[in-house]
C-alpha cells in the first residue's frame, strides 16, 4: 500500500507524488492523507481565509480521488512535532510500503520533513520527495562558479535556458487504481466544514470570489491566457482593471502548478514570445524566492538578506502609525484602498500591495517584518517565501532589492496607476462624491469624512533617506 501525503499541492494532476504512487502501487492500492495543523498554522500566521480556502480545495479533492478509488484520511496535529507519529501510526494501519510527498522549502517545513523521514526509516518505510511545486528544484539553477545566484535578472537567464533545454510538461492525472480489500475497509474521513481557528480580521472566504476546486482554478487560468494575457504587460499595473490573473490563491495552495500555468502559457505562442513573457517572469520570481528559502536559510528565521543594509536603519516602532497603516486610515487614499481592499476580500492588487510595503517601511519607517505578518495573516495566498522576499525587497533588505532610494510617492503612484480614482472609490465609497485625482487628494478627501495624512510625505523621505544613507 502507497500512501501520499498532501500539503499545499491539493490536485491530482501534475502532482509528482501523486502520479508516482499510483506507478508504484501495482494493485495494492493508494491512500492519501492530509493534516490539520491549526496551532502550527497559527504560529506561521496564517490567514483564516487562507486556512477556509485550503479546506474548501481540500473537499473538492476528496471527491477527485474518490473518483480514482483513492480514499482520503484527515488527520489532526497541532503542531509539526506531532505529524511524524501521526503519519507512522497510519502508514502500520494500512500496511504501508511508502510515503511520498512533494517537498516544501522552508526551514520549519524542511525540518518536519527530515523527522518524518527519520522515523519512517526506522522501520524501514522509504520516504519518496518529489518537486511539484517549482518548475526547478533548488540546486539545479546554479551559476557558473556551481552557487546559487543572489540575483533575479542572471537566474532568470539561467532558468530559461534550462526550461528549453528541459521541455517540461505537466504529468496527467494518474487512472484509477483498483479496489483492494484494505482500501474497501477503510474508513474514508470527511474535511471537516470548519476548524477552531484564531480570527486575525474579519475576512472569510467567498465561493463567488475564489470558487474552489481545479475546474473551476483552470477555468480562470485558461480564461486569462485567452483575454488578459496580451495586454497583461500594459493592465497589470492598474489596479482598477480586471488586468492580472488572479490565480496566486490557486498556485499557494498548489490547486495549479507553475508547469500547468506555463503550459497554459504556451498555448499562445503564436501571439507572444510567452517565455519571456510578463507573465512568465513573475511565475520565475516565486521560483527565485523559493531558491533563496533553501540556499540562505537564515531568510526564514526573519533575518535579511543584506543585513549590512539593515543594520543602517532604524525602525521606529510606532504603534500608532502601524495601527493606522493597518486599518487603511493614514490619510492616503492609495494606501488606505489597498489595505480595506485586504482587509475585505483576504487579496490586494499586486502594484498596490509594493505601494503600501513601500509606504510602511520608507515613510513610516516601520520594520519590514511587521508588514510582512500582517500580510500572512490576512492574504487567501499568503506565501511564506514570495510574501518574506516581496516584503525584503520593499524596504531594500533583500535579494535583488530596490534601491535605498526608491521610495514610492504615495501621489505621484495614483497618477500614474488611478489617475481616474476608480480604485480608491470602490474601496474608499465615500470619495465618490470627488471626480479624478481629486480622489486621491489628502485634503479634498479629509472633507469626506477621511483622516489628514498621519505624515509628511517630503519630511519622512527626507529622514529615511538619511537612515539609509549613513553608516551602519
Amino acid at each position: 500500500m502507497k500512501l501520499v501525503w498532501f500539503r499545499n499541492d491539493i490536485r491530482v494532476a501534475d502532482n509528482p507524488a501523486l502520479f508516482k504512487a499510483c506507478q508504484d502501487a501495482g494493485d495494492k492500492g493508494v491512500v492519501a492523507v492530509a493534516l490539520l495543523c491549526p496551532t502550527q498554522w497559527c504560529q506561521h500566521d496564517e490567514a483564516p481565509v487562507r486556512v477556509q480556502f485550503w479546506m474548501a480545495n481540500l473537499r473538492a479533492l476528496h471527491h477527485e480521488l474518490a473518483a480514482l478509488n483513492i480514499p482520503l484520511k484527515v488527520l489532526r496535529a497541532e503542531t509539526f512535532s506531532d505529524v511524524p507519529g501521526q503519519l507512522l501510526a497510519l502508514a502500520e494501519q494500512i500496511q504501508c510500503d511508502g510515503l511520498y510527498l512533494n517537498r516544501e522549502y522552508c526551514l520549519n517545513e524542511n525540518l518536519r520533513d527530515q523527522q518524518v523521514v527519520e522515523q519512517f526509516h526506522q522501520v524501514s518505510i522509504p520516504v519518496y520527495g518529489l518537486h511539484g511545486d517549482v518548475v526547478m528544484a533548488p540546486g539545479e539553477i546554479l551559476n557558473g562558479q556551481g552557487n546559487p545566484f543572489r540575483v533575479f535578472t542572471p537566474f532568470s537567464k539561467a532558468w530559461r535556458r534550462e526550461y528549453l533545454a528541459r521541455g517540461p510538461v505537466p504529468l496527467p492525472a494518474p487512472s484509477p487504481q483498483p479496489s483492494s480489500s484494505l482500501t474497501a475497509s477503510l474508513t474514508v474521513d470527511e474535511v471537516p466544514a470548519a476548524i477552531d481557528y484564531p480570527i486575525y480580521s474579519e475576512s472569510q472566504w467567498s465561493e463567488a470570489l475564489w470558487p474552489s476546486g481545479t475546474q473551476a482554478a483552470h477555468q480562470r487560468l485558461q480564461h486569462f491566457v485567452a483575454e488578459k494575457v496580451l495586454s497583461y504587460g500594459a493592465n497589470r499595473d492598474m489596479p482598477a482593471i480586471a488586468g492580472t490573473s488572479t490565480l496566486s490563491p490557486y498556485l499557494s495552495c498548489g490547486v495549479l502548478s507553475p508547469r500547468q500555468c506555463l503550459a497554459a502559457l504556451a498555448s499562445v505562442s503564436e501571439h507572444i514570445d510567452w517565455l519571456d513573457s510578463q507573465w512568465a517572469t513573475e511565475i520565475i520570481w516565486r521560483e527565485f524566492y523559493r531558491h533563496l528559502m533553501m540556499h540562505f536559510p537564515a531568510m526564514n528565521r526573519w533575518e535579511p538578506f543584506k543585513p549590512d543594509v539593515e543594520a543602517r536603519i532604524r525602525w521606529l516602532d510606532d504603534d500608532r502609525l502601524f495601527d493606522a497603516w493597518c486599518h487603511g486610515e493614514t490619510g492616503y487614499p492609495i494606501v488606505d484602498a489597498g489595505m480595506k481592499q485586504l482587509l475585505a476580500t483576504g487579496w490586494m492588487h499586486n502594484r498596490v500591495r509594493m505601494i503600501v510595503a513601500s509606504f510602511l517601511t520608507k515613510l513610516l519607517r516601520q520594520d519590514w517584518r511587521r508588514g510582512a505578518q500582517f500580510f500572512m495573516q490576512h492574504l487567501i495566498d499568503g506565501d511564506f517565501a514570495s510574501n518574506l522576499g516581496g516584503w525584503q525587497w520593499s524596504a531594500s533588505v533583500g535579494a535583488d532589492a530596490a534601491p535605498y532610494f526608491r521610495i514610492f510617492n504615495p501621489m505621484r503612484q495614483a497618477e500614474r496607476f488611478d489617475p481616474q480614482g476608480d480604485y480608491v472609490a470602490r474601496w474608499l465609497p465615500e470619495l465618490t462624491a470627488l471626480e479624478g485625482m481629486q480622489r486621491h487628494d489628502p485634503v479634498a478627501a479629509s472633507t469626506l469624512g477621511r483622516p489628514l495624512p498621519i505624515i509628511d510625505y517630503a519630511q519622512a523621505r527626507a529622514m529615511s533617506l538619511a537612515d539609509y544613507q549613513r553608516s551602519a
